[in-house]
């Protein structure tokens, strides 16, 4: 009898201290979020601060629509549209290599791989994100232009078609990762009401539980193409340092990044209107990235609420 009453006696101390013990790990929690979030700001304040001495200077009717972008030259333009196209242009084409690759191996995995199949296979594919990019800049030069120079006579060394490729491989692991997570998602009831039905497995795979997670699937295209919008060292070695509007993708151009790289090497003079530039280029970028996050994040929500 004793013995219960201590522990009954004790049980409300003991709440109380589980009680402490998440008030701290909550607290904890919501610190590390603020300091995300905390970090993020400065970036933008950052950004925003450097580059209003440039837009003194610069119209914004001019930074958004001018054609050329020249700011070393003595007849200086800022027309951020070459580096905007690029950069768009790079992005699209690395979309087409890794959305398909990346949504068919995600299929694999979720719906054909078995167990241990799973358990090394994606970790092996995910390697590709830890390989630094620069190694990926010089396969892009070395290896992946001269062979399409074979396969496209007159193709130039620079061009924005190799480091499209590369990048399309390089972020597979982002699309193939969050749609495999979309489709083990899936309630394994529709799986069983197509095969009641006489579907296959391929066939319940890409015509029942693929449109269910369509909208992680496209959440994490959209990721994955802010991803592949901020990568750097890729276009910086393959894609050559001119600043030209281009459609193209044999031609080589500068991306927004590239002339981030460019002015951060430190041959320009610091608080010269060129440097500045460097800001409102970085804060072009920041905004692009952020809205097309913001954009993955609403098709994620919005259409899985209406997929539930």
């Amino acid at each position: 009898m004793s013995a219960s009453r201590g522990k009954h006696h004790d049980r409300p101390a003991f709440l109380a201290r589980r009680r402490r013990r998440e008030r701290w790990a909550e607290s904890a929690l919501g610190a590390a979020a603020s300091v995300v979030v905390l970090i993020a700001l400065g970036i933008l304040l950052t950004l925003l601060s450097e580059s209003l001495p440039f837009f003194r200077v610069v119209g914004l009717w001019d930074f958004l629509f001018d054609t050329e972008w020249t700011p070393l030259f003595e007849r200086a333009h800022f027309g951020i549209l070459p580096l905007l196209s690029a950069t768009l242009l790079t992005g699209l084409l690395a979309m087409l290599v890794a959305v398909p690759l990346g949504v068919l191996t995600a299929v694999w995995l979720s719906e054909f791989a078995s167990m241990r199949t799973r358990e090394w296979a994606k970790p092996a594919l995910e390697l590709l994100s830890s390989i630094p990019t620069v190694v990926f800049g010089y396969f892009a030069l070395l290896f992946v232009t001269p062979l399409l120079q074979q396969l496209i006579p007159g193709l130039p060394t620079f061009n924005l078609l190799a480091p499209s490729l590369v990048i399309g491989l390089m972020i597979v692991p982002y699309v193939s990762s969050l749609s495999e997570d979309a489709l083990r998602a899936v309630p394994m009831d529709l799986r069983e009401a197509a095969f009641s039905m006489g579907a296959g497995r391929w066939r319940a795979a890409l015509w029942v539980v693929l449109p269910a997670a369509a909208s992680g699937v496209t959440a994490s295209a959209v990721l994955a193409l802010s991803r592949a919008l901020g990568e750097t060292m890729v276009v910086a070695i393959a894609a050559g340092q001119q600043a030209r509007l281009v459609f193209d993708p044999r031609d080589g151009a500068a991306t927004l990044t590239t002339y981030i790289a460019q002015v951060a090497m430190g041959d320009v003079p610091r608080h010269s209107l060129a440097y500045q530039s460097l800001f409102a280029v970085g804060l072009s970028l920041f905004l692009l990235t952020l809205a097309f996050n913001v954009l993955g994040y609403w098709i994620r929500h919005r259409f899985g609420e209406l997929s539930r």
